[in-house]
């Protein structure tokens, strides 16, 4: 019995899926990314209006004054979508264990002078309560904002805060014992020095237009707190002064904050792109949380830097205005 083996080539009769095609212009092949983001956002069936909210069906294009010829003009330059998500933070996930290992090991933690490692408690320890509160707007944004696009890398986002706040409350079991934990929260309801960020905080809670939010708390107050307490204060003056434990152990959210606001500014680029008239609100939005961001984080400025705390600031909101610019919005 004699058998032939032939290479047989079927050609698919399609390439992608016919709401994706219609997005990306044609039938050609579409990458993960787009197979998982483009043509979900739900539009129709909705069934009845929410009986909290009568005036909006509960996907709703009104339900921020952003306004978009189309929404899936939101895209992520990172590419996420579940599968590629998970990966990238196991990896990251996987240095930072790396790093505490490192840390523990080896009693560097043991080794930071006093003052150092009262001011790490001090200042990082009480954000696990800012990291959370970002955590549930991003929520709010994933819920009720309009386009996968940009809800499905918020929802990343709201994980990823939930992530810090483990990070900063290991780093303060790392330091010190359990009942800095206790420390950190008294200091976050009652001390005077973070009663500002803590109002600000549950303002945008209650910040009902989404992409106001996104603005407020993405753009700016994140915009503005981590390249000031992770970058200058601790990559920078608390590694110069003994502090380079620290700095190991919170690596995750610089790097963190550095990817993420590549995918922000997209946001925000993506808008300003889509209708003219979103660059002067979204302005609009800059100018009026800056100001608070800025206000509530200078208490931590003069924490960390001392006299050269306003300096800093000026230049952190300098920086801001300028990425805002580059992505289009107009002042």
């Amino acid at each position: 019995m004699q058998m032939d083996l032939r290479t047989v080539t079927i050609a698919p009769q399609r390439q992608t899926y016919g709401h994706v095609a219609r997005h990306i212009g044609g039938d050609k092949p579409a990458s993960r990314y787009q197979e998982g983001t483009i043509g979900l956002q739900t539009t129709g069936n909705q069934h009845y209006r929410p009986l909290w909210d009568p005036a909006h069906d509960y996907f709703d294009e009104s339900r921020t004054k952003l306004k978009m010829a189309d929404w899936y003009a939101f895209r992520d330059p990172r590419q996420y979508y579940y599968g590629s998500y998970v990966l990238a933070r196991a990896r990251q996930q996987e240095a930072a264990e790396a790093a505490f290992d490192f840390v523990e090991t080896r009693g560097l933690a043991d080794a930071l002078p006093d003052d150092i490692r009262a001011l790490a408690l001090d200042l990082i320890l009480p954000l696990r309560h800012v990291a959370w509160g970002a955590s549930m707007n991003n929520d709010f944004i994933a819920a009720y904002g309009y386009g996968t696009g940009i809800t499905q890398p918020a929802l990343y986002y709201a994980m990823d805060q939930l992530g810090i706040a483990q990070f900063d409350t290991r780093l303060g079991l790392l330091l010190a014992e359990p009942e800095a934990l206790d420390a950190a929260r008294e200091a976050w309801l009652h001390n005077v020095r973070w009663q500002s960020l803590r109002r600000l905080v549950e303002d945008l809670f209650v910040e009902q237009d989404w992409f106001e939010l996104f603005v407020a708390q993405d753009l700016v107050l994140d915009g503005l707190l981590y390249p000031l307490v992770f970058q200058t204060i601790v990559d920078g003056d608390l590694a110069q002064r003994g502090g380079a434990a620290v700095a190991m152990v919170t690596q995750f959210q610089n790097e963190w904050a550095a990817e993420t606001r590549k995918w922000v500014d997209a946001q925000i680029k993506a808008a300003c792109a889509d209708d003219a008239g979103n660059a002067a609100l979204i302005g609009q939005w800059i100018a009026k949380w800056t100001p608070r961001a800025a206000a509530a984080l200078c208490p931590l400025a003069e924490m960390g830097l001392g006299d050269r705390s306003a300096a800093v600031m000026d230049e952190l909101c300098a920086a801001l205005d300028a990425r805002a610019a580059r992505a289009g919005v107009r002042a």
